[in-house]
């Protein structure tokens, strides 16, 4: 199915830190910077070098829990009022029809503000060349302006996809920066890339 691949995301990886999904108390590089670590994950069958799998913990869910053992940040899971199907196909028919029906998915458990934090880091999966629609309904809910975004991604061939232009139009007044993408199958190998990439961006002097 070229171009309408899903890899799943969720968070309960290395570590408790990122099953969390109250949030926690924060601190970061600089002096009164906040961050917040927004994501959205699905565990259950994913496509997986041309087949498919089944992942008990979502590939974007591992990357957060990599991300939150790494830096001091406020963890929030973003989860869908109806919750997307465990099966691959049927979750790529229901993807299909929110993309081209511009949907935004109810979400259950919206956080009362992200006024305080300085940094948000959106992270989620890459379904046919974009984030889920989940990750829009997510961002236009919230006034972004001053803050910096940086968007994270898991994807099977298509990186960022158009996470940064997204984000740039649901997120307005905000920064965009520098994102970082990492393929499904390789997210469990993936903390010399989430060090390199948080100390380029200098999300924190912890990595």
């Amino acid at each position: 199915m070229t171009g309408v691949q899903i890899t799943g995301c969720s968070t309960s990886s290395p570590g408790e830190a990122a099953r969390e999904t109250t949030e926690r108390p924060v601190s970061s590089a600089s002096a009164g910077s906040r961050i917040l670590l927004a994501y959205f994950s699905r565990a259950g069958e994913n496509y997986s070098n041309g087949g498919r799998t089944n992942l008990k913990v979502g590939n974007t869910e591992v990357l957060a829990g990599l991300i939150s053992e790494r830096i001091a940040c406020d963890v929030h899971r973003i989860e869908a009022l109806d919750p997307y199907s465990d099966d691959y196909d049927e979750t790529v028919a229901r993807n299909v029809r929110e993309q081209e029906a511009d949907a935004r998915p109810a979400i259950a458990n919206l956080p009362s503000s992200i006024e305080r934090y300085d940094t948000v880091l959106l992270a989620g999966p890459i379904w046919n060349v974009r984030a889920p629609m989940i990750m829009t309904a997510f961002t236009e809910k919230f006034d972004f302006r001053g803050k910096t975004v940086f968007p994270i991604t898991t994807h099977a061939m298509s990186g960022l996809g158009t996470a940064e232009r997204d984000y740039a139009a649901s997120c307005p007044g905000a920064t965009i920066g520098e994102g970082l993408a990492v393929r499904g199958e390789e997210v469990r190998d993936a903390d010399d890339a989430v060090r390199s990439w948080l100390r380029r961006t200098g999300v924190s002097a912890r990595a």
